[in-house]
């Protein structure tokens, strides 16, 4: 581990100046003066990857993506470095350890999502259409299949999980006001309403042997797109589902989960 020291005395030097000790890469932080008016300034910037280093990278976040809606839980670091073309020192070079490869992973699939909705909006001369896009691009992501392996263990208040998940928010919002403005979306249907229903098309079948499922579920997807445009043809039950009231849901199972659950 290469240690990287900095010391600056604003008022002149000064052999009493502390020490100031930050991994190469730590964001740069400005202490608070000292008793004897002393500033301590800590700069440090991360490395930037080789363009082999981030190819590398990015194959082992694509594997590991991939591994995890095969094998679910069960998948192995090993397994995930074979699949990349890489050695395991290098994935362990670029993740130290199976939580923070999944971070990143979070981060692909949201980031990936909101691009498909991004696309979906300025490409598609059709609100619904639109819709249907990136409805399909979310299906393909298999989000039923990560979405509770990505969650187990994550810190749902870390800063780029919350720029990440803001930003999809923002999209998939916006495209269902966009068919909804255009009168082709039902107006009792709301961003938790796709986003559970996508999940759950998604989610693969219990056992091993159901490798097929995967054929039927754009097609189910389109028929569950059918029903969500006007004019309706029942009265919903209940009302429209938010996403903070998916997230509310979710926090309260977790907080009542017993350790047989986790």
């Amino acid at each position: 581990m290469r240690i990287t020291i900095h010391r600056r005395n604003i008022r002149g030097p000064d052999p009493r100046l502390p020490l100031v000790r930050t991994n190469r890469g730590a964001t740069p932080r400005l202490l608070t003066p000292s008793s004897e008016g002393v500033k301590v300034v800590v700069t440090a910037h991360p490395p930037r990857l080789r363009a082999d280093a981030l190819r590398n990278r990015e194959r082992i976040i694509v594997a590991a993506r991939e591994a995890l809606v095969e094998y679910g839980a069960e998948s192995s670091l090993d397994e995930i470095a074979r699949r990349a073309g890489v050695g395991n020192a290098t994935l362990y070079r670029h993740f130290a350890d199976r939580r923070e490869l999944i971070h990143h992973v979070t981060l692909s699939v949201m980031a990936r999502l909101a691009e498909q909705a991004e696309a979906a909006r300025a490409e598609e001369p059709d609100a619904f259409r639109s819709l249907r896009r990136f409805v399909h691009a979310a299906a393909d992501e298999r989000v039923g299949a990560l979405c509770t392996l990505l969650e187990e263990g994550m810190d749902p208040g870390h800063p780029e999980l919350v720029a990440a998940r803001d930003r999809l928010d923002v999209q998939i919002e916006q495209i269902m006001a966009d068919a909804r403005a255009s009168g082709q979306l039902r107006d009792d249907i709301a961003v938790g309403d796709l986003m559970v229903a996508v999940t759950q098309l998604t989610r693969p079948l219990p056992g091993k042997g159901c490798t097929a499922f995967d054929q039927f579920i754009h097609r189910h997807l389109q028929l569950f797109l059918d029903g969500l445009m006007t004019p309706a043809r029942s009265e919903l039950p209940g009302s429209a589902v938010t996403l903070e009231e998916l997230r509310r849901q979710k926090r309260c199972t977790a907080a009542g989960s017993g350790p047989s659950d986790a």
